[in-house]
């Protein structure tokens, strides 16, 4: 039985904020949003963080379970909101239905990216989109983490940053967040007219 106590400590605890594979008291950095959006199942909701903002784009490249190809430098022209997650992250996992209905809400007008850190892959991330049947995500691999630390993210999952149609970033999100509310909705669109008027 005190075996498994630890364990189940462990659990609750990674379900309660964002996933951090690192170590250390600022690892993770989450906030509140506003008391009617206190949670996410149980997960803290993550805090918007304006501070990075004009960061370009990473150009990186990625591949999907397919073997097709994703080459970040194509992604000019049209706003992009990208998310890291892993299958064995609660938080992540609770909030991409989520993603999945920001994405069809807004259309044409943002292209939403999910890049798995998952080390074992399409092997895990494949059986998971075929399962949740999610209609407007595009499953992306990052098997080493090189997005995570070219975005210096420090390891904490979900990270979810929205760029504009010229690849500067607008904003970011460390940890969960209910991304079909109303107020994302809202804080999504009111950021790209924003800076679509700076131009």
């Amino acid at each position: 039985m005190s075996l498994r106590l630890p364990f189940f400590v462990l659990a609750l605890a990674l379900t309660l904020g964002g996933c951090d594979r690192t170590t250390g008291k600022d690892a993770q950095q989450h906030g509140d949003l506003g008391a009617e959006k206190s949670d996410l199942g149980g997960s803290k909701v993550g805090e918007v963080d304006l501070s990075q903002a004009g960061t370009k784009l990473p150009d990186l490249s990625f591949t999907d379970p397919d073997g097709n190809m994703l080459h970040f430098a194509s992604l000019k022209g049209r706003p992009v909101l990208l998310n890291l997650w892993a299958t064995w992250c609660a938080p992540c996992v609770i909030e991409m239905p989520t993603l999945d209905g920001l994405a069809q809400e807004m259309g044409s007008d943002l292209r939403v990216i999910t890049v798995s850190q998952d080390m074992r892959g399409a092997e895990l991330v494949e059986s998971f989109f075929a399962k949740h049947r999610y209609q407007n995500l595009e499953p992306w691999l990052d098997q080493t983490g090189s997005l995570d630390r070219a975005l210096d993210n420090g390891g904490v999952l979900p990270l979810t940053i929205l760029f504009d149609a010229n690849g500067k970033e607008l904003l970011r999100v460390k940890g969960g967040y209910h991304w079909d509310s109303e107020d994302a909705i809202a804080l999504v669109s009111e950021a790209l007219v924003e800076a679509q008027s700076e131009e």
